[in-house]
This record gives structure tokens, sequence and C-alpha cells, in this order.
């Protein structure tokens, strides 16, 4: 895969930011995916970066939620703001990386990130339910770096 560019079509982008949307309505977490050719560090380290870069740590509920992927590295990482750290067990977010991991171990790159989104969103429901007040604070774009 010679650029970021090649690693989903337009298309795919679309579904992803329609599982965005439809996660995002029953919870009051925001959702953002990042994509990126290379870390060129500690995949966290760069995810923690990306977070803050995207001010991702500036929501009400400190409940953001970047799933940031280092396309080249094949890597990725599942990274949530401090509301969700301090409410949630320590395991938490390995369903949704074991989802995303299987799916992308067989080139479905679309899919893993599609059904852990929705994975994720189901998990924030529990925590950090919909409120009629709630906004969409942060976009529903990918990002790319």
């Amino acid at each position: 895969m010679s650029k970021i560019e090649d690693f989903l079509s337009a298309e795919e982008e679309q579904d992803i930011i329609n599982a965005i949307r439809v996660a995002e309505k029953n919870t009051s977490g925001e959702i953002r995916v990042h994509l990126e050719k290379s870390a060129k560090k500690d995949v966290f380290e760069r995810a923690m970066e990306v977070f803050h870069f995207l001010k991702m740590d500036n929501t009400k509920q400190q409940n953001g939620v970047l799933i940031y992927v280092a396309v080249e590295d094949k890597a990725f990482v599942i990274y949530g703001d401090k509301g969700i750290n301090d409410v949630v067990a320590n395991d938490f977010w390995d369903t949704t990386k074991d989802i995303i991991q299987a799916h992308f171990k067989q080139g479905n790159f679309k899919q893993g990130l599609v059904d852990g989104i929705l994975k994720a969103g189901k998990e924030l429901e529990t925590f950090f339910p919909w409120d009629h007040t709630d906004t969409n604070e942060l976009s529903n774009e990918i990002s790319k770096g």
C-alpha cells in the first residue's frame, strides 16, 4: 500500500462515517477515526498526540474515543479519554480491539472499523447514554495525517 488514500475507498470511508453516526445515536460518547501512513514512534504515544491534536480531550464528559490506525505499521490503538477510563474496567476495549483485529488480519479494513465503531458505541451506551441535551461535539469525518 503506497499511500494512505489506498487504504479505504471513498465509499468505504462513507460507510465508516455512517457507522460513527449510528454508534453515537445512543451515547453521548464521541468516536473518531484517524489514519496515518506510519506512527514514526510508539503507536500508543502517537495516538495520544493525535487525540490531543484533534481536540478530542475537550468534550464535556471527557468521553471521546479515537481509533488510530498506522497503515504501513499494521498497527492500531483504541484510545479513550479520562472520563471513560475512570469508569470502565481495564479490559473494556479488548472485545472491540479483537473485532477490529480479526477483520484487519483478513484484509477487511472497512468492516473492521465499522464493526469496531458499532461495538464501541454499544459499550459507551452503558456508561454514557444519550441525553436530549447532547450535541455532536466532534466531527464524524475520518481525519488523516
